[in-house]
């Protein structure tokens, strides 16, 4: 059985379009939260906030980003995960790095792109879902729109024991970023995290967080809060495995192959 999982859940504002404001800020909030941690979670873009102006900011593989986030992750003996903007033979990528303290690292490109936001216009779907084992843990992150499709979130025989979603969620949709958080976690039968941004975007869209951690049986283990905050919880393993043994249902789960 895997060791309970610390996860610390990082919702701030963004400088917009400011990939090295963005990196000192998180690394010096970073700095004053004490707690040990497992698993470091960051909110979508966190280098530029959710940009349709990719040619200005976006950045290729292995280059500021990603030192960066390889530096964190050996710094906490931690992953760090979160999305920035990538560019790549040619294309921009809503790209999510998941990065482990050995400098290792895995990628997953959002698949769902938010046509409301002409993000579809600039930059290219992923084609595959990321789910990575860590300290015994699986883990899918996923990338905000895609909380709004269950079929791609699907959490068929237990692939996974944590769904992580992370966001640049607006304030006048956090009513469906919260109940679609819970549903997902209820029918997948897993812990679900959701990190969002705070404040207003270089738009003016205002962001209102409700970053929080949902359990397996769909209670909200956080308070949602509006303002920046950092904070740590604690995932247990055995638990989630006892109510999936005495309430199996995804054994009765429909069976499905996605065709893209």
């Amino acid at each position: 059985m895997p060791e309970p999982l610390r996860v610390t859940l990082v919702q701030t504002d963004l400088y917009w379009e400011n990939p090295t404001a963005n990196l000192a800020m998180l690394e010096e909030k970073l700095s004053e939260h004490s707690e040990p941690t497992d698993v470091i979670i960051l909110p979508e873009m966190f280098t530029t906030g959710f940009t349709m102006n990719p040619a200005a900011v976006a950045e290729p593989m292995n280059l500021t980003t990603t030192r960066w986030m390889r530096q964190i992750a050996a710094q906490y003996e931690a992953v760090v995960l979160g999305s920035f903007v990538v560019q790549e033979s040619g294309k921009y990528y809503n790209r999510l790095v998941w990065m482990q303290p050995d400098g290792t690292c895995e990628t997953y490109d959002k698949r769902h792109l938010f046509r409301m936001g002409n993000e579809h216009e600039v930059y290219t779907a992923g084609t595959r879902r990321l789910i990575h084992t860590w300290k015994g843990w699986k883990i899918c992150p996923l990338i905000c729109y895609d909380l709004r499709f269950p079929v791609w979130s699907r959490n068929v025989d237990n692939q996974y024991d944590l769904l992580i979603y992370v966001a640049n969620w607006p304030a006048a949709r956090e009513n469906a970023w919260k109940s679609l958080l819970t549903a997902r976690a209820i029918e997948n039968q897993c812990y679900t995290v959701g990190v969002n941004r705070v404040g207003n975007d270089g738009k003016g869209v205002p962001h209102a967080g409700a970053s929080g951690l949902i359990d397996f049986k769909g209670n909200w283990i956080s308070y949602p809060h509006s303002d920046p905050l950092i904070h740590t919880y604690t995932l247990n393993h055995e638990e989630l495995s006892t109510f999936r043994d005495k309430f199996p249902a995804y054994l009765d789960g429909d069976r499905f192959e996605i065709v893209m």
